[in-house]
């Protein structure tokens, strides 16, 4: 029994000090990262006074690699105070490498295809109103006639409710098509300046897109503070543009693209990159998110906007398939 005892206290002391060792050298590599391509370039050093200070104090010894990337996104995004960086071990990890550009766009896209490229539901609701559920953005490319197509079902209803609650954001090429369908002639909206390269590009919707343009009708878009990125992007440029009303909570804040890096080829790692500035005054929703212009609790929101429309109907006669009775008793049952 002794010798069991020995073996294994002596063992434990040397795991600890390799794991020690390997997150040091993580921590050193996600410093470096941090310095060149953060778009504050003086934050780096918050970041390693952070690390220092923690392997230091032995915070990270006893943690498993998924563990260990978990409290480093935690104490990422609390000390440096930007909800986009992120950290994920990538357990069973095949080097980008090994995989041609062509094969890895593949793969993401099959995996987007699996989920409808973000689209949950698109239906129409009592009183000929658009609903689409969409909760992330895919490759504009592979999600184009799925766009379309949503677009197209809602295109002859009176007003469309986009539900966001659930969206995480994703690709801005995405957001920007998305955008173009509400945009009559291309319009400018924002700039994204990328702090690693020293660039400045202007993002614009589409003058023509595939599918039929929402235009000229009423918009409303559901939030909840789980709404991000992309996803807050088409609840502000809307609202700022005054083509859509906002119903729902305040949104997570995070509004700057980030870049992609592979770390130890072991975890994924994603620093903000850039900066996005509305061509209309020069600010986004970075660490503010957007403010609804209807605040409720996230669940209510859709019966929230339901209701508004349907109060809407009545005021301006708009004709739709329901009676003026039937609108007045779906309006007392969404606010129950």
């Amino acid at each position: 029994m002794k010798k069991i005892c020995i073996g294994v206290c002596l063992l434990f002391p040397l795991f600890a000090l390799a794991q020690k060792n390997d997150f040091s050298v993580v921590l050193s590599e996600i410093t470096g990262k941090v310095k060149d391509y953060y778009v504050d370039k003086e934050t780096y050093k918050k970041v390693d006074s952070l690390f220092k200070s923690e392997l230091k104090k032995g915070t990270f010894n006893q943690l498993s690699k998924k563990d260990f990337s978990s409290l480093l996104t935690q104490k990422l995004r609390t000390t440096v105070k930007d909800e986009h960086f992120f950290v994920k071990y990538l357990e069973n990890y095949t080097p980008e490498q090994r995989m041609s550009e062509k094969e890895k766009e593949a793969l993401n896209n099959e995996h987007n295809r699996l989920e409808n490229f973000g689209f949950e539901t698109v239906q129409r609701l009592p009183g000929n109103i658009g609903y689409i559920n969409y909760k992330g953005f895919a490759s504009p490319d592979a999600s184009e006639k799925t766009l379309a197509a949503a677009m197209d079902f809602v295109a002859n209803t009176h007003s469309l409710i986009i539900d966001l609650r659930e969206n995480g954001g994703g690709e801005n090429g995405m957001l920007l098509l998305f955008l173009s369908y509400f945009f009559d002639q291309k319009t400018d909206l924002y700039t994204t300046y990328f702090r690693h390269d020293q660039k400045t590009v202007i993002n614009s919707t589409q003058p023509k897109v595939s599918g039929q343009k929402y235009l000229h009708k009423k918009i409303y878009i559901l939030t909840s503070k789980k709404t991000f990125s992309a996803g807050e992007g088409v609840a502000y440029f809307l609202q700022q543009k005054k083509l859509a009303e906002v119903i729902g909570e305040k949104t997570g804040g995070a509004a700057n693209p980030v870049d992609h890096f592979i770390v130890r080829n072991q975890y994924l790692l994603l620093v903000p990159g850039g900066k996005i500035a509305s061509l209309a005054d020069d600010k986004n929703w970075e660490h503010i998110g957007v403010i609804p212009d209807y605040e409720v609790k996230s669940e209510e929101a859709l019966k929230t906007a339901h209701s508004i429309i349907l109060k809407n109907i009545i005021t301006t006669g708009t004709k739709t398939e329901l009676t003026l009775p039937e609108i007045k008793n779906l309006i007392n049952t969404l606010e129950q």
